[in-house]
């Protein structure tokens, strides 16, 4: 072959290529989906929260004699650095649900025992936040940042409408990494989960990877709608996450900013499990909303609001995602015929407090006065003094006796009858309850089972 025809066999591959570049063009695709979408409009709403706590600790080198109080005073007073103190830093995420007011809604257990909370904006701004109230109940909380100007919000969704195998987004600060995002699907409802000595109901599941730091982040579906609150409170999870449902959340979150505390939902039974599937109602509160509703002793609840109930711990849990003024649908079953009725939720009456406490508890109480600090020897005028005890009952059967004083329930402490009947109202769903009681100089913790 000739240089020519060398040079021209060169300009044809060179347009026989062109035309096969211009007839077949490279095909590309938008690499914005509904993730990028989504996390590009929530993620103004995101905050890291960062909360700071000191820490006292005791050092004893001499463990063996630790709970003898004779040593114990010797440590404190005379050896150097038996009580330690350091500043302890953790991380959470949060995210702003009312940028006008600049309300934030969180993990109760991100902000738990904290001296200060830091709130950090995507763009980097800081605040110091006020904690508005907290539930460890539900681990939610509210907190407060003041910003002169209105902040960015996330929309709420409906945590009633998503579907198992959906898609969700999960955003937070894992480890301190920043608006870290992570995606998966639901894989449960109405999930319990058991962490330390609390339990957790009514859970979404989810494999998105939920880690520490990303607790208070939001859950969204993928139209970057607010449907979760993620919680790492499971450490022992791998590859499971779960986040409180925003429905639940929401009916919290108004009892916090109303009130800064829960006012659990009252409706005024009290049931067994059934003989087969559901809660058999065994009493009725007079003037009750469930005797106003027309509910009766014998009827066989096995929904509320649509969730099914099995048993009475099913019934106790589904009660316990509502709050006072709540509307809330009983299915239950009458002599073989299905029926369903709507009631209001109330407050549990204060009037009723310390009848329920010599039913359940066994116990009738008073405040401390001159009289029966004199005749009982009391030291403290903190606490409640134990009045009476019911004959037979578990308290008279390990030694308790009058004069002894209740000085905390659970995690509240007990300085007044006030206290006392605000801990019952609040702990007597609960499956058992501890009482730290003291007697002199001697204090113990006494747990029963409700």
């Amino acid at each position: 072959m000739n240089k020519l025809s060398t040079y021209f066999l060169i300009l044809f591959l060179l347009f026989a290529l062109s035309i096969t570049h211009q007839a077949f063009p490279k095909e590309t695709f938008s690499r914005e989906s509904a993730v990028v979408l989504a996390v590009r409009k929530v993620s103004p709403a995101v905050v890291n929260i960062s909360s700071t706590q000191v820490v006292r600790e005791r050092f004893n080198p001499f463990s063996p004699f630790s709970e003898d109080p004779l040593f114990e005073e010797f440590f404190r007073d005379f050896l150097p650095g038996y009580q330690r103190e350091y500043t302890k830093t953790s991380l959470g995420s949060g995210v702003i649900v009312d940028g006008d007011q600049g309300f934030i809604l969180t993990n109760q257990h991100v902000i738990e025992g904290t001296s200060q909370i830091m709130v950090r904006l995507v763009d980097n701004r800081e605040f110091e936040a006020e904690v508005i109230g907290s539930d460890p109940d539900s681990d939610i909380a509210i907190l407060k940042i003041n910003a002169k100007e209105s902040l960015p919000s996330i929309k709420m969704g409906d945590s009633d409408d998503i579907m198992i195998g959906e898609s969700v987004i999960a955003i937070g600060n894992p480890f301190g990494l920043s608006h870290t995002v992570t995606t998966g699907v639901i894989s449960a409802l109405h999930r319990s989960v058991k962490a330390k000595s609390q339990v957790y109901n009514d859970l979404i599941q989810t494999d998105a990877s939920i880690n520490p730091g990303n607790s208070g982040g939001p859950l969204l579906n993928i139209n970057g709608d607010l449907i979760g609150i993620n919680t790492a409170i499971y450490s022992k999870a791998q590859g499971i996450g779960f986040a409180i449902p925003i429905n639940k959340a929401k009916r919290i979150l108004d009892d916090l900013i109303r009130y800064g505390e829960v006012h659990p939902a009252w409706i005024g039974v009290e049931v067994k499990n059934a003989s087969v599937k559901g809660a058999l109602v065994t009493d009725i509160i007079p003037r009750s909303p469930a005797d106003k509703a027309g509910l009766r002793t014998g009827d066989v609840v096995v929904a509320v609001n649509k969730r099914s109930v099995e048993s009475k711990q099913d019934f106790e849990d589904c009660l316990s995602d509502f709050t006072a003024g709540d509307k809330i649908n009983i299915t239950y079953y009458r002599n073989g015929h299905r029926n369903q009725v709507i009631l209001s939720a109330e407050e549990f009456p204060l009037y009723l407090v310390d009848e329920w406490a010599y039913k359940r508890l066994g116990i009738r109480i008073m405040g401390v006065n001159n009289i029966n600090r004199k005749q009982y020897r009391l030291t403290s005028t903190k606490g409640v003094v134990i009045s009476g005890l019911r004959s037979g009952s578990y308290l008279e059967s390990i030694g308790l006796r009058k004069g002894d004083m209740i000085c905390r329930i659970n995690d509240m402490d007990i300085n007044n009858v006030s206290d006392f009947r605000k801990a019952i109202v609040k702990y007597r769903r609960s499956s058992a309850i501890t009482l730290l009681v003291v007697r002199g100089q001697l204090g113990y913790y006494v747990t029963l089972k409700l």
